[in-house]
């Protein structure tokens, strides 16, 4: 299905792995191979994958270690009917994190600052989820079968952006919590609320308050440090114009 005015399929399920923050997650029963789901938080990698904090006592983490394939399910918890709300099912491989484990917690802890005491518990590790695609049930008709590379954002050459996300989110949290504010009621139409900055990408910046979670899309990519100061700078004012 061909993306329309007002069905973007790669964008919608972009959007849900970016705003999710419970899922159901299944994995293969270890010795028997038998189906087995779980209920586990979860936060995004800034390509926008999965990102686990689990216990190895837990079952889902022994079935991941004896057999990586896992889907995840995510919807986007919408009032009314849940079946009337879109989902994707997520299907990949969900390995322990060996590498960029200090990025993995800052942007899991962003999302889940409650979680900070079970990172030293020597159970707990961090796994990331590596996509081999999903399936988007968006509605009537709007069934979609998507390729990674099609809901996933391409992080090359955004090198110096991703060195200054930790910088940035710690600003705008500390010295523009005003400015979160109007990008959350006059660019995206939420309440107001606490909003601060989880976390951001080439593609866009994630934010929360609470049990709410944002996703402000860019209206063009970014993939340094100054680009992305310079674009937070142009919504704020479009967001200040808004209220004139």
């Amino acid at each position: 299905m061909q993306p329309t005015p007002d069905f973007d399929p790669g964008k919608l399920a972009k959007s849900l792995l970016r705003r999710s923050r419970q899922g159901a997650l299944a994995t293969l029963m270890a010795g028997s191979g038998d189906p087995y789901c779980s209920l586990v938080n979860l936060a995004s990698h800034p390509d926008g994958s999965p990102i686990l904090l689990i216990s190895r006592l837990a079952v889902h983490t022994r079935n991941i270690l004896a057999d990586a394939r896992v889907s995840l399910m995510l919807d986007e918890r919408a009032p009314g009917d849940p079946l009337e709300g879109a989902r994707i099912m997520l299907s990949g491989q969900a390995e322990q994190a060996e590498e960029d484990r200090d990025l993995l917690q800052r942007r899991y802890l962003n999302a889940h600052p409650s979680a900070e005491a079970f990172v030293s518990f020597k159970d707990f590790s961090f796994f990331r989820i590596h996509p081999t695609g999903t399936h988007l049930v968006a509605g009537f008709g709007r069934i979609v079968d998507l390729k990674p590379e099609q809901f996933l954002t391409d992080l090359a050459g955004a090198e110096d952006l991703l060195a200054a996300e930790e910088g940035a989110v710690a600003y705008m949290n500390a010295d523009h919590r005003d400015t979160m504010d109007l990008y959350a009621t006059r660019l995206l139409n939420a309440a107001a609320g606490d909003w601060r900055c989880t976390g951001c990408d080439p593609e866009g910046l994630d934010m929360q308050a609470e049990q709410s979670v944002l996703r402000l899309e860019f209206p063009e990519r970014v993939i340094s440090g100054a680009a992305l100061r310079k674009m937070l700078v142009r919504l704020a004012r479009e967001a200040r114009a808004k209220g004139e």
